[in-house]
């Protein structure tokens, strides 16, 4: 019980240069085993031989025959000074088996990856081709917020730093770079689709532009652009294949997702309607290809999470494990604890249950 809180409070002991040679259980260990053995088989003998009956024989009194007399309080506990005295020699002999307490610490170095996660919110996710009853965007917000949440916890001792941006028209940098779960999924909760005609388009260039600058100015080994559209660039400040090549000049992966099953036209009542027809995606695949990224494409919820999947899988985390140990010595609790047994011992034996010779 004593070690167990000794060891508890580790701050008072003191750091040992010593190796445990014994392990008790847990982080307790002994470094000289045999000397406390030696030690508590050379004291036991001659404890029990100096309270050896011989001389309690030579001092007893003869009582009067036939009269039992009740024990008192002192008789009753005369043997605490006898165990005393044992408790103080088995807290001395486990002294000198030099106790320690183990302490092991382990420190994670990791090779973060920051990754941009662009989101098209333009007018057209609101086609509901993914999921029955469900828009594009709302089932893009699901998946991608799934993935958020998965790449920044603590995965395998790994985290990885997310910035969030949403694009119509023009690029928005809805969230920094953090590793703040709740932060990024508020963010997300708050993308809606372009609401008016001057803010509407697709502008794929200009976002993975912005992306790209977002990037340049962290310090990561690894930086990724996850770029999520439902549809072809229609915005010329910068091409897409411009900011590919950006992208690639500044080591930036870029991974990039068509997320839709039909391509959509207006009928003559201006209604849109779904067309057998395929939506371009080539110029996805050379911004994929430009920046040694992948491309792929989904028509349904479950496809979308399997390219998040896909994605989580290429860009694990590089991770370095170091540890080491402490040892703290506890012997000088048990001497401490020794010597005040002993001494209480003596004043007991001493004084109220002292003995006659």
């Amino acid at each position: 019980m004593l070690m167990q809180e000794a060891a508890e409070g580790s701050s008072f002991a003191t750091k040992s240069v010593a190796e445990g040679s014994f392990v008790l259980f847990g982080e307790l260990s002994l470094a000289n085993p045999w000397l406390g053995l030696f030690f508590l088989l050379l004291c036991i003998p001659l404890f029990f031989w100096g309270r050896s009956s011989k001389g309690r024989e030579a001092g007893r009194i003869v009582s009067l025959p036939g009269i039992a007399l009740p024990r008192s309080l002192r008789q009753r506990f005369a043997w605490l000074a006898t165990f005393l005295h044992f408790a103080a020699l088995v807290l001395l002999a486990l002294g000198l088996a030099r106790p320690l307490r183990g302490k092991v610490e382990s420190s994670s170095i990791t090779e973060g990856v920051d990754i941009a996660l662009l989101i098209d919110r333009s007018s057209s996710m609101q086609h509901e081709d993914l999921a029955r009853g469900r828009t594009r965007l709302e089932v893009v917000k699901e998946v991608v917020g799934a993935f958020a949440e998965r790449r920044m916890s603590d995965r395998e001792g790994a985290a990885d730093s997310i910035c969030l941006i949403s694009f119509a028209r023009y690029p928005q940098l809805l969230c920094p770079f953090t590793l703040d779960v709740a932060a990024v999924s508020g963010f997300l909760e708050s993308v809606v689709l372009a609401q008016i005609r001057e803010e509407d388009g697709t502008g794929i260039g200009i976002a993975l532009a912005k992306a790209v600058a977002v990037l340049k100015e962290t310090d990561a080994e690894s930086k990724v652009v996850v770029l999520l559209t439902d549809g072809e660039n229609n915005i010329d400040l910068i091409s897409p294949t411009d900011a590919a090549e950006l992208a690639a000049e500044e080591g930036v992966r870029v991974y990039t997702v068509l997320a839709g099953r039909y391509l959509f036209r207006l009928d003559p009542f201006g209604r849109a309607v779904a067309t057998e027809q395929e939506i371009d995606s080539s110029e996805l695949q050379a911004i994929a290809e430009l920046t040694d990224g992948l491309f792929f494409r989904a028509k349904d919820k479950e496809s979308l999470a399997q390219v998040y999947a896909e994605i989580e899988k290429l860009e694990r985390t590089e991770r370095e494990e170091k540890s080491f140990s402490e040892q703290f010595d506890l012997y000088p609790y048990l001497l401490l604890a020794s010597f005040f047994s002993y001494l209480a011992a003596w004043l007991f034996s001493s004084t109220w249950a002292r003995r006659l010779p």
